[in-house]
C-alpha cells in the first residue's frame, strides 16, 4: 500500500466509500476524517451486521486502527456521543478514537438557523439535511464559532458563547419568531459534552504528521463528493466544505506532498440527493428499478435518492480535479437483470458536445446526454463471480468502457453489499 491514500467521491456522494474505506483499512494504521459533518454517512456491513457512521472514519470497525476526525470537520457532540455509544453497545471499541481541538462545533441554533433558512427558501430551497453544517461553516467562516478545545475550558467558553449569544438570540427571536435560547442551558450542555469527549480530544495534526514520519499508513476519509464541492460542484447546490483532494491537506493539517495516491470511488450508475441538475436522471420506471435493487436511501436522513444512468462527464471532471490513480466501482451487482444498460459520455448544448460538466446550472440543466449502450448480465453470473476474469463478458465491457472513457483503471470492483463482496482487479 501506498503510505497515504485518498479515499474521494467522484459523483454527488453515496457511492460506497465507506465501504470502499472499510475494505482497504485493514491496510492501514490510521485513518482520517477530514471535512464535513454528521450531513454525512457511510454504511459498513461487517460481522454480520449494518453500521451507520457519521462522523466517526470507517476505520473504527478495526480495533488495532487508529481513528482521526480531523480539524476540518464541523462536529455535532450530541450526535457524535450517540454514535459512540451505539458502537460501544455493538461490542465496537472506540479507545482508538481521537477528535481535533481545533475542529469546529455545530450549536443548538445552528441547526435552528439551517431549518429556518431552508423554510424561507420555499421552492428554492437547496435540499440540505437540516444538521446545521452549513450555518456552522459560515460562523467558522465569519470567525465567531465556538471550537473543540473551547469544551474544555469553562471561561474561554463562555467568553466566546457570550460574544455571539445575543446576536443569534436576536435573529431566532426577530427574524424567525424561535423562543430565545437560554445561556446557563447552553452552558451546562457543552460543558458536559466536554467532559464526556475528553478522553478523545488532543492535537491531530501533531499526531498524524508524527504517523506519517513513523513511516505509519495512512487512508484519509472522503465524505461526499466532488460534485457537491462548494467551489467544483453544482453550487449552490452543494454542500460547505471541500471534499475533494485538496480539503485533506486543510482538514487533517498534511502537506499535499505527502498524499502520494487518490482513489476514486464510482458507482456503476449515478444518484444524488436533494436539488440541482442531473442531466441522466432517469424518471420513469427504471429510475425505481435501479433505486429499489440499490436501496438507494440516504443513510442519514432516510430520503429516496435521485437514480439515473452513470455518467462518465462527472466522473471524468473528478479525475481531473483530483488527479485520481485508481477507481473503486461500486454497486455493479445493482445494474445486474437489467437487459440494456446506457453510459453517459457528453452533453449536447447548442450544436456542440461537452466532455466537462460547465459551471453554468442553466447549461446543465438544457444539456442533452449522450449515450452508448450496453448489453447487460445475470444476477447469478455477478453473485458467482470471485475474480476479474469470472465476471460476465458484458459487465467486462462495462468496465473497460470505463477506463478508456476515464483514463482511470478500475482496481476493485464492488459486487454485494457485504465487506467481503469486492472483486480486486490488478
Amino acid at each position: 500500500m501506498q503510505q497515504i491514500r485518498a479515499i474521494v467521491g467522484t459523483q454527488w456522494g453515496d457511492e460506497g466509500k465507506g465501504k470502499i474505506v472499510d475494505f482497504l483499512a485493514k491496510e492501514a494504521d490510521v485513518v482520517v476524517r477530514a471535512q464535513g459533518g454528521n450531513n454525512a454517512g457511510h454504511t459498513v456491513e461487517a460481522f454480520g451486521k449494518v453500521f451507520k457512521l457519521h462522523l466517526i472514519p470507517s476505520g473504527i470497525l478495526y480495533k488495532d486502527k487508529l481513528n482521526i476526525i480531523g480539524n476540518g470537520v464541523v462536529i455535532d457532540p450530541e450526535s457524535l456521543i450517540q454514535e459512540i455509544e451505539n458502537l460501544q453497545k455493538e461490542g465496537i471499541s472506540t479507545e482508538n478514537l481521537k477528535i481535533s481541538d481545533r475542529a469546529h462545533l455545530v450549536m443548538p441554533y445552528h441547526k435552528i438557523l439551517d431549518e429556518e433558512q431552508e423554510r424561507q427558501r420555499g421552492e428554492d430551497s437547496l435540499g440540505t439535511t437540516k444538521r446545521g453544517i452549513g450555518p456552522a461553516y459560515t460562523d467558522k467562516t465569519e470567525r465567531t464559532n465556538l471550537r473543540v478545545c473551547d469544551m474544555l475550558d469553562e471561561e474561554e467558553f463562555v467568553q466566546k458563547l457570550r460574544n455571539v449569544y445575543e446576536r443569534k438570540n436576536v435573529i431566532l427571536t426577530n427574524v424567525y419568531h424561535k423562543i430565545p435560547m437560554k445561556f446557563g442551558e447552553l452552558l451546562e450542555q457543552f460543558m458536559r459534552y466536554g467532559e464526556i469527549l475528553k478522553p478523545y480530544i488532543t492535537d491531530t495534526i501533531k499526531l498524524l504528521n508524527d504517523s506519517i514520519k513513523a513511516g505509519k499508513k495512512v487512508l484519509l476519509e472522503g465524505a461526499q463528493a466532488t460534485m457537491l464541492d462548494l467551489d467544483y460542484g453544482t453550487y449552490p447546490y452543494v454542500t460547505s466544505s471541500h471534499p475533494t483532494v485538496g480539503g485533506f491537506c486543510i482538514g487533517a493539517g498534511i502537506a499535499p506532498k505527502y498524499i502520494q495516491e487518490v482513489v476514486g470511488v464510482v458507482k456503476a450508475y449515478t444518484t444524488r440527493v436533494g436539488k440541482g441538475p442531473f442531466p441522466t436522471e432517469l424518471l420513469d420506471k427504471m429510475g425505481d428499478i435501479i433505486r429499489e435493487k440499490g436501496r438507494e436511501y440516504g443513510t442519514t436522513t432516510g430520503r429516496p435518492r435521485r437514480c439515473g444512468w452513470l455518467d462518465l462527464v462527472v466522473v471524468r471532471y473528478a479525475v481531473l480535479i483530483n488527479g485520481i490513480d485508481r477507481i473503486a466501482l461500486t454497486k455493479l451487482d445493482t445494474l445486474s437483470g437489467i437487459p440494456k444498460l446506457k453510459i453517459c459520455t457528453g452533453y449536447r448544448y447548442e450544436g456542440k458536445v461537452l466532455e466537462l460538466f460547465p459551471a453554468s446550472l442553466r447549461v446543465a440543466m438544457e444539456c442533452e446526454p449522450v449515450y452508448e449502450e450496453f448489453e447487460g448480465w445475470s444476477e447469478e453470473e455477478i453473485k458467482s463471480a470471485k475474480d476479474y476474469d469470472s465476471l460476465p463478458k458484458n459487465a467486462k465491457k462495462y468496465i473497460e468502457f470505463i477506463e478508456k472513457e476515464t483514463g482511470a483503471k478500475v482496481w476493485l470492483i464492488g459486487t454485494g453489499p457485504s465487506r467481503e463482496d469486492i472483486i480486486v482487479k490488478e
